[in-house]
């Protein structure tokens, strides 16, 4: 008689708006080229809470489902092919809840191994959880796309928000000049992070332009907030070399500001290597450069510090989704580590 796989904890989502309900389920398996990690936390993100509202077609997760993109935690075996990991390293990555891929709200899953990197070792598991999605974004937007490097202004548009402030810290991490729009109290803490802060609300586009460039604009424009805040990014571009870069670019937008300065546009897309299985590599190769960031001191994420686990995940989400959390919001799994 075959053996049946021993049992997992996890939250599943049943329909759109729908709580979490704890569930057992089978242990995965770790497949070829795969990696069965026991999760030990689970970091939320805005587009988590959009899928389980499902308002989030793009992400192509079809409920019932188990949701939940990053995560932290331990190697417990590894399937054919794997030689970067082994039993018992502590990794991190965004490494499922969109595509069919069962998410991280459970207390195993088995991850294509190219999806992972090893943890860094200054940073806690919430630390590492909070991470990934993250800094994925910000390093396709600002390095991948923009190159950005010493010598550049860079303006980062929402720079205290969950990708925005991982963002000021990769482009100072590369030796840029970073600026950032905030609402007025959060302009302390992006300037913790090495950016000059810009309130939005108090100092129009070409106000700041002209204070901080001398009226030539920002070698790079990274929005993170989408909507009119990328119309505005059009018009605080440096004109022939700039680059604006956007992570919520879907709306419909004039480009007539940015054609006029015979400027650059990229959006940036971080699910599709999971959503097409291509070119995941590269984000387990954007994790070790993360990792060594970390542990240099360049990178840390501001965490919220209310502790969710799987009684009051939907509470976290909750937070995610109105806007009222402190940071990143991380749901410990495994609340023993």
């Amino acid at each position: 008689m075959n053996k049946q796989p021993d049992p997992m904890r996890a939250l599943m989502v049943e329909h759109a708006d729908a709580p979490f309900s704890e569930v057992r389920l089978p242990r995965p398996v770790a497949g070829a080229g795969e990696v069965l990690v026991r999760i030990v936390a689970s970091g939320v993100n805005p587009l988590d809470t959009k899928i389980r509202a499902g308002q989030a077609a793009h992400a192509r997760q079809p409920l019932p489902a188990v949701l939940g993109m990053d995560l932290a935690g331990v190697v417990v075996a590894t399937g054919a092919g794997v030689t970067r990991f082994r039993a018992g390293d502590e990794v991190y990555g965004m490494a499922g809840g969109v595509g069919g891929l069962q998410g991280t709200l459970a207390d195993h899953a088995a991850v294509d191994a190219d999806l992972l990197a090893l943890k860094p070792r200054n940073l806690t598991m919430r630390e590492a959880a909070a991470l990934p999605l993250a800094v994925i974004t910000a390093w396709e937007g600002l390095v991948d796309r923009a190159q950005v490097r010493a010598g550049q202004k860079v303006l980062v548009h929402g720079g205290a928000g969950g990708v925005g402030h991982v963002a000021v810290q990769l482009a100072r991490a590369r030796g840029a000049e970073v600026f950032a729009t905030v609402a007025g109290d959060h302009a302390a803490l992006v300037e913790r992070y090495g950016a000059v802060a810009i309130d939005y609300r108090a100092m129009p586009v070409a106000q700041y332009v002209e204070r901080f460039t001398g009226g030539q604009g920002f070698d790079v424009v990274f929005d993170t907030v989408g909507g009119t805040t990328l119309d505005a990014s059009f018009e605080a571009v440096r004109p022939y070399t700039g680059h604006v870069l956007s992570i919520l670019g879907w709306g419909t937008h004039a480009l007539g500001p940015l054609s006029f300065r015979a400027a650059t546009y990229s959006g940036v897309f971080t699910l599709r290597p999971m959503l097409t299985g291509t070119q995941r590599a590269h984000h387990g190769e954007i994790l070790r450069e993360a990792t060594q960031l970390a542990e240099a001191g360049l990178l840390l994420p501001r965490l919220d510090e209310r502790r969710f686990d799987f009684g009051n995940a939907l509470l976290a989400h909750e937070l995610v989704a109105q806007g009222r959390a402190n940071g990143k919001v991380v749901v410990d799994v495994d609340a023993e580590r």
